[in-house]
């Protein structure tokens, strides 16, 4: 490449030719890493979300079972819903609507809530 630098006979990379790939290397590296973060950020959260609509449909299917019962816990649905222990769902109202039950990932950065029969928001 830079043949100006070389003597006859020599072989190998230039000081110069090795620093600048070391600059692209970081230059890449400094546009990568921000996105990485922003990218398990999503899927933490998208985890919580998903996690919560599966509580959700199992404390249904569990109150279509039971129609006296009107609370749920993971405990009475253990059967159909196994919690991760990185989500944490919480807030459970005493009556089946579910409406206000949340839930977050312990790295994420949003909390999810039902806020109306079978709708989830941020």
């Amino acid at each position: 490449m830079l043949k100006i630098f070389r003597k006859k006979g020599q072989k190998g990379f230039t000081l110069i030719e090795l620093l600048m790939v070391i600059a692209i290397i970081g230059i890449l590296a400094a546009i990568a890493i921000p996105q990485f973060v922003s990218y398990r950020q999503k899927g933490y959260n998208t985890q919580a979300k998903a996690e919560l609509k599966s509580f959700y449909t199992s404390c249904k299917a569990y109150f279509g079972e039971h129609p006296t019962i009107t609370t749920c816990s993971a405990a009475l649905i253990a059967a159909t819903f196994i919690p991760s222990g990185e989500v944490n769902i919480g807030n459970i109202p005493a009556d089946q609507t579910l409406v206000g039950t949340t839930s977050f990932h312990v790295a994420g950065n949003s909390t999810y809530t039902i806020s109306t029969n079978e709708h989830i928001m941020p």
